[in-house]
């Protein structure tokens, strides 16, 4: 039998001055059978308008499903017999599926994705392609999901059921849940916030729904934890997040009574709603941590290097240091901070970059702050030898990003000094040099941060007398707060 989470009890309204009439003790029964049976085949009737709408072929699923409910000398309390042998059949047509399908580990994100690879993706408006239960598309079946491994997502399996008659020992959970499947994980910055993205995108356009619960999953296999940075921007943008581990539901399947699963990351979105997206994480992120919006001086421009420790650091980090401290110097009213994302809370990055015009770091997780920088805001990146000929499309994500978030990239370093891969296969190669240390080129520094730091001082000025002939810009609340 199923199990209902969240029930909810209900309470008789009492009557005074109620007046008891007495029937005979034949009538009442004959009266509360027929009325029995008046509702069980009107619920007959909706379960099998369901029914023919189903992928089942319609012989399957026709009259016989129900041989004798309608008969019209059939004892009236028989029906329900007759409708606990319609659950049953319904129940056996209920078929788990792998939640990995190994058969497409070659495109693993392609098309239908090999996550639920037997249900076609659903697109709506400029946001990336979804699912969603139930829905016409899930002919009215809820998502059930028998999936506690973490470490074979083939082992894992889900299926579509009618609220009616859900699998044996299935536990119906009430509410919105937000199930996630990605290729990646959720605990580098990077990856986290694309696969977080979709998510606050569907927050944002749903009347600012926020889950029930979230499930998690890399390449099917459960996942129960978040990285603290990406939970506390999930949090920060859509409210609580709670990570189910099904432990308390016993061996049975869980079944949800509303889902929304998102496998593609951002996918299709567009770039407008990518930006929209962005620039409600930005503001929910800063009220998050009490952050004030507050005018900066126009005349200063704030310039950031944010740093790494181990691999893609600075092999003489004193030395580029001081490169850029040199060159902010010689703009009139520039400072700068010198920071290391590793030994930072969550909170304390985005106030980092609430106070910063000019990023400059190397490639890496940490740079997925940028988006927390006011729009317009400038990035400087810097690789290690061998990233350009080796790292294929992927070096580009925080250009790409920067586009997205509406800042702008001012170009990339990549240092042409180091070591010679010995390696003939080109894979081996860049994991050779993929976590390098980073040189430095004091003069294309030099002359690289100048032209940077002139153009944001000349844009933040002009963005200033924006301001003050429109002194509502940049005001206004946080959409959903």
């Amino acid at each position: 039998m199923a199990s209902i989470g969240k029930a909810r009890d209900h309470n008789p309204k009492s009557f005074s001055n109620q007046r008891t009439y007495s029937f005979p003790a034949h009538s009442t029964k004959r009266s509360l059978c027929f009325v029995t049976l008046l509702l069980l085949l009107l619920l007959l009737f909706l379960l099998q308008i369901e029914t023919l709408k189903s992928s089942f072929s319609s012989s399957s699923l026709s009259w016989a499903l129900f041989p004798k409910a309608t008969h019209g000398n059939e004892p009236p309390c028989h029906a329900m017999e007759e409708l606990n042998l319609a659950r049953s059949r319904l129940r056996e047509l209920i078929t788990f599926l792998p939640l990995k399908d190994v058969r497409f580990a070659k495109q693993p994100m392609s098309g239908h994705t090999w996550f639920m690879s037997s249900i076609n993706d659903t697109f709506e408006d400029d946001d990336t392609q979804h699912l969603y239960f139930p829905s016409e598309t899930s002919n009215g079946r809820v998502l059930c999901l028998s999936a506690r491994d973490v470490s074979d997502g083939a082992r894992n399996s889900y299926a579509l059921a009618w609220a009616e008659a859900l699998p044996r020992n299935a536990t119906l959970l009430a509410g919105l849940t937000f199930v996630s499947d990605t290729y990646y994980d959720y605990s580098n910055l990077w990856h986290g916030v694309s696969a977080m993205v979709p998510f606050v995108s569907w927050h944002q356009r749903k009347q600012c729904v926020v889950a029930d619960r979230w499930v998690l999953f890399h390449w099917g296999e459960l996942r129960t934890r978040m990285g603290r940075w990406v939970q506390s921007l999930a949090e920060a943008a859509i409210g609580e997040v709670r990570i189910e581990d099904f432990k308390e539901y016993g061996d049975g399947p869980t079944c949800f009574e509303k889902a929304v699963v998102f496998r593609h990351n951002e996918g299709a979105m567009k770039k407008q709603r990518r930006r929209d997206v962005y620039d409600m994480m930005r503001c929910k992120a800063r009220a998050y941590c009490g952050i004030a919006a507050e005018a900066a001086d126009p005349k200063t421009i704030r310039m950031t290097l944010l740093l790494r420790l181990g691999p893609r650091s600075f092999k003489n980090e004193s030395e580029v240091i001081r490169i850029f401290r040199e060159e902010c110097e010689k703009v009139d009213v520039c400072s700068i901070k010198v920071a290391w994302a590793n030994n930072m809370t969550f909170c304390e990055q985005v106030k980092l970059m609430s106070e910063t015009d000019v990023l400059v770091s190397p490639h890496g997780a940490q740079l997925t702050n940028l988006f927390l920088m006011d729009k317009n805001s400038s990035i400087m990146e810097l690789y290690p030898k061998g990233w350009k000929e080796l790292a294929g499309v992927g070096q580009y994500v925080y250009h790409w990003m920067a586009d997205w978030a509406g800042m702008q990239h001012k170009g990339s370093w990549r240092d042409p000094q180091g070591e010679k891969c010995q390696h003939t296969d080109k894979l081996q190669c860049f994991v050779f040099y993929k976590d390098k240390q980073i040189g430095h080129d004091e003069a294309h520094f030099a002359a690289w941060a100048a032209k940077v730091l002139t153009e944001a001082k000349e844009h933040k000025l002009g963005e200033a007398s924006k301001t003050i002939s429109h002194p509502d810009l940049g005001s206004g609340r946080c959409p959903c707060s």
